[in-house]
């Protein structure tokens, strides 16, 4: 293992452990992190997160905040974030389509500020699960 991971809410530690690789969900796209990477600070939007370790990938919902990267340490402080294995599939995919016909049908900035946000929330969890089912 190459990178040491931590990702930290505001309830509890989430998860601390080693692994070869993190793909994370920034706010201007994703961005992989491997082994002697940049030091970097960046904002997380709301989307899945990969790790990688050595037996296999696992997948988190993340639901925004921050990432520092330096000398081989990930450091997460998100505002909340799920494992794929504590997200029901088909809820998922219910609130997932329930979220878009809200987005679709929001009028007016506040709504459409609202709905926007529902959806990716309920996107990522979906997204997290359909990567499992992948991976």
């Amino acid at each position: 293992m190459s990178l040491q991971i931590s990702i930290l809410t505001p309830e509890r530690p989430f998860w601390t452990g080693q692994a070869d690789e993190i793909i994370l969900p920034t706010e201007t796209g994703e961005m992989g992190v491997l082994k002697n990477h940049a030091p970097i600070i960046t904002g997380l939007d709301v989307g899945a997160m990969l790790i990688r370790t050595k037996e296999e990938w696992n997948s988190y919902a993340i639901m925004g905040g921050f990432a520092l990267v330096k000398q081989n340490q990930v450091t997460i402080l998100a505002n909340e974030a799920q494992s794929s294995v504590s997200i029901d599939p088909e809820e998922a995919k219910n609130a997932f389509e329930s979220a878009k016909l809200s987005l679709e049908k929001a009028e007016g900035i506040k709504e459409k500020v609202e709905a926007n946000f529902l959806y990716k929330r309920a996107k990522a969890r979906y997204q997290v699960v359909k990567a499992t089912k992948k991976l």
